[in-house]
């Protein structure tokens, strides 16, 4: 199979879909690898290393998506990208369909076979390729949100850890998933004093077990969120729904609870939010204030630390990867379901329920 890496074009994203081990791993089974020439530049990975991989450097993005069987790439296609589409292709990588309509009726009209890291499973029911970025992004919400706090960016000037004779900084964390624990455990390192909140109690006694005693766990109502809306600093959105949209846990109105100067990072963006104030920003513009507070909205925050990033990354969808090119997407759907759960739409058909119902479109079920 030929499978090509592009160059990432979403604003501020450095990331790239695969590191010259992946190439050398393909190339050893015989496929053919197409990389975009400086795709890896952005997380330290030179033309020259995957040259020596074994893969052929192109000059343009055309002549990747072009040339190629697969696509594996890190953020959902992009409008320069959609029409470099073709029908039967294999893309995998991030999509989030769910929170965008557009995407989602432009790569059926594509007639592609859209393959999302996002919705694969495990046997356990996790998602084994979502998580190591939502693990970045978790402690990366306290590392940005703890910026934000700062007077000269608009915040209310806490110290998330206090200092002797100073009370520390409060943070509240909405959803115990994986984004709220990897980011309860950075605010707790910090010293800050945390609140989770969930709606699944077993989750909430196992972390009640793990966690710090500056770590308090609270079962997630909406006035459990308002009460403690009104005491913290920072704010994290951290639910997910595997492949659906974010419920609006904080509506427009609750603004009033929360202190002018406290930071509500919202990780849960890309799937839509769960602010009703939030809207997508980027690295370089990365805030906005509503009613006092301020808002950090990045859509792939993931990016901006691209070299742990894209090694995390890639340690889990390497050897998914390695399986699409070896028996394509339709044989190895019906190998396995946990692949067979990642593909949300096939050659013009939608085959994910969350999205359809996120979009009021039709579906149908995967054919095994």
């Amino acid at each position: 199979m030929i499978v090509g890496v592009p160059t990432e074009v979403k604003a501020d994203e450095f990331r790239i879909g695969m590191r010259p081990i992946g190439a050398e791993m393909l190339v050893r089974e015989g496929h053919t690898v197409v990389v975009q020439s400086g795709a890896g530049l952005g997380s330290g990975f030179a033309d020259e290393l995957y040259s020596e991989a074994g893969a052929r450097i192109v000059a343009s993005a055309s002549e990747v998506w072009g040339q190629s069987q697969m696509i594996v790439k890190v953020k959902e296609p992009q409008a320069s990208e959609i029409p470099m589409i073709r029908s039967e292709q294999i893309l995998f990588t991030y999509f989030h369909f769910a929170a965008d309509k557009q995407l989602t009726l432009d790569c059926l009209d594509s007639k592609c076979i859209a393959c999302a890291y996002e919705t694969l499973t495990d046997d356990e029911g996790r998602l084994p390729l979502l998580t190591p970025m939502s693990e970045v992004a978790g402690k990366l919400s306290i590392q940005e949100g703890a910026k934000y706090l700062e007077r000269p960016w608009g915040g209310s000037g806490v110290l998330l850890g206090g200092v002797p004779g100073v009370a520390p900084g409060t943070v509240l964390i909405i959803g115990g998933g994986v984004v709220g624990t990897c980011a309860a455990r950075m605010a707790s390192g910090l010293g800050a004093d945390v609140v989770i909140v969930d709606i699944n109690l077993d989750r909430l006694r196992f972390l009640a077990e793990v966690m710090p005693s500056n770590v308090r766990m609270i079962y997630s109502d909406p006035q459990a969120i308002r009460e403690r809306l009104a005491w913290a600093d920072l704010i994290v959105g951290a639910v997910l729904v595997p492949g659906a949209r974010a419920p609006k846990l904080i509506r427009r109105e609750d603004l009033r609870y929360i202190r002018p100067g406290s930071v509500i990072v919202d990780v849960a963006i890309d799937q839509g939010g769960c602010v009703e104030t939030a809207k997508v920003t980027t690295h370089r513009n990365p805030v906005y204030t509503v009613d006092g507070v301020v808002h950090y909205c990045v859509g792939n925050m993931p990016g901006a630390v691209a070299r742990t990033s894209t090694q995390a990354l890639t340690n889990s969808t390497l050897p998914w990867t390695l399986k699409l090119a070896r028996f394509g997407a339709d044989q190895l759907a019906k190998m396995d379901s946990h692949f067979a759960n990642s593909i949300n739409m096939t050659r013009g058909t939608l085959v994910n329920k969350a999205v359809a119902e996120a979009h009021d479109l039709e579906y149908e079920v995967l054919a095994n």
